[in-house]
């Protein structure tokens, strides 16, 4: 990785994440766990931001409290200039509709719908006629190269086809910050390679974000800054591969 490299220039209103003091703890007494012990991190827009670090040192609970799905302990949070820490629980839920796409390592699609519907499902969320919402769907999934495959189900795909189907089910909807867990850890190098050169290339926009968890070195040469995470802190945020690639360029 490159040298360190930090955005203390950036005003707020550069920034799609700011993160400030944020600590979380689960259970009481002797059963207190700290998973999160104080985390400060920014992610301006524009950038992709690769979140890793050892299993268990608060990755996951992290970029769930930046998505809104989890409430923290203590600390600040400002995800597209709003402050999720004083937000409503019924504030949360629409502005994650609207604003936030998830990529899960798992995929969750469901079974019974085909492709297309599955990539829609953000836009039935949102009250979309269901014809309006599968056209807009197969639109993405044609860019994903799946054009062929909008009528089959998840049970008819390959495991890279089912991971393009997340992706375009987390970009339909066009989110202003995308959370990917894990994105490539099921896949092989090469369609690791494609999955990420999707996301990056869909994704990183001028007034978007992106941040990837991952434990697959592989996947680091895509980063512009790469985050390393120990025991619930952030301990580093380098420059990465891509971010040098740009400067070179």
């Amino acid at each position: 990785m490159a040298a360190t490299h930090t955005f203390d220039e950036l005003a707020v209103e550069d920034l799609a994440v700011r993160v400030r003091g944020v600590t979380k703890e689960f259970g009481s007494g002797d059963s207190l766990a700290r998973a999160l012990r104080g985390v400060d991190l920014d992610v301006p827009y524009g950038e992709l931001l690769m979140l890793v670090g050892p299993s268990g040192c608060g990755k996951t609970t992290l970029v769930s409290i930046v998505a809104g799905t989890l409430q923290p302990t203590a600390g600040d949070v400002m995800v597209l200039g709003k402050d999720l820490v004083t937000m409503s629980n019924g504030h949360k839920v629409r502005f994650r509709r609207d604003n936030v796409g998830f990529v899960f390592q798992s995929y969750n699609l469901l079974p019974s719908l085909t492709a297309a519907e599955n990539a829609a499902v953000p836009l039935l969320i949102a009250g979309w006629r269901r014809s309006r919402a599968v056209a807009a769907a197969s639109d993405v999934l044609d860019l994903l190269g799946l054009g062929d495959r909008l009528r089959n189900l998840p049970s008819e795909l390959s495991g890279g086809q089912q991971q393009r189907v997340a992706i375009a089910r987390a970009l339909v909807h066009e989110p202003r910050l995308l959370v990917c867990d894990e994105p490539t850890s099921a896949l092989d190098a090469e369609n690791g390679r494609i999955t990420m050169e999707l996301i990056q290339r869909i994704a990183v926009q001028p007034d978007r974000a992106v941040i990837v968890v991952t434990h697959d070195s592989r996947a680091y040469s895509f980063a512009d800054r790469i985050a390393l995470m120990e025991d619930g802190r952030i301990e580093s945020v380098e420059s990465g591969p891509h971010h040098a690639a740009d400067h070179r360029d």
